[in-house]
């Protein structure tokens, strides 16, 4: 059984991670989510708790049912963390280090392997910005899953589309696999 923290950005494909989590707990996995206040946009918080039967977290500043530090022991608990969908913007603010959010600042403090499964308009991906901020990532070790090439939300046909939850729990699986080698 791994411990996975789950991190969900506001992204269209937001609703694919809903049935990667499902994936993971019918694996035995023990999944915390935490999702960015834009990912709630998109999907309910409702139904990762129901998927995981686990508090999701969404508010660095809430208060936590026992006193601790949610980034820090969100990051401490995890065997591995996997972001999916992983915005441009959520790209670019973990390779500069910017932690204004809870999954931001969870991904700044984990010690554990981090997998990232980016989705975007073909235009974003393809920008210089985007492609160095993943590239630093790699360097710095993060592994990413994706993204695919197909249909897009905004109709755009094109690389960007976040890979189908299967291909990005078994990219999970061999990442914690090399890890562990």
């Amino acid at each position: 059984m791994r411990k996975i923290v789950l991190g969900v950005t506001g992204s269209i494909a937001a609703y694919k991670a809903a049935a990667l989590a499902r994936l993971f707990v019918k694996n035995g996995d023990e999944v915390r989510v935490v999702m960015t206040e834009a990912a709630t946009k998109f999907v309910s918080p409702l139904v990762f708790r129901t998927l995981t039967r686990q508090s999701v977290a969404v508010d660095a500043f809430e208060s936590p049912g026992k006193w601790e530090i949610g980034h820090v022991s969100l990051a401490a608990w995890a065997d591995m963390m996997v972001v999916a969908p992983a915005t441009a913007n959520t790209l670019a603010k973990m390779r500069c280090g910017i932690a204004d959010n809870l999954l931001t600042s969870t991904v700044l403090a984990a010690k554990c392997p981090v997998v990232v499964a980016p989705a975007m308009n073909s235009g974003m991906w393809n920008n210089a910005a985007t492609r160095e901020n993943v590239a630093e990532l790699v360097r710095r070790g993060v592994k990413v899953a994706g993204p695919a090439s197909g249909f897009l939300a905004c109709g755009d046909d094109g690389e960007g589309r976040m890979l189908e939850p299967e291909e990005i729990f078994s990219f999970a699986a061999s990442a914690a696999m090399d890890i562990n080698k």
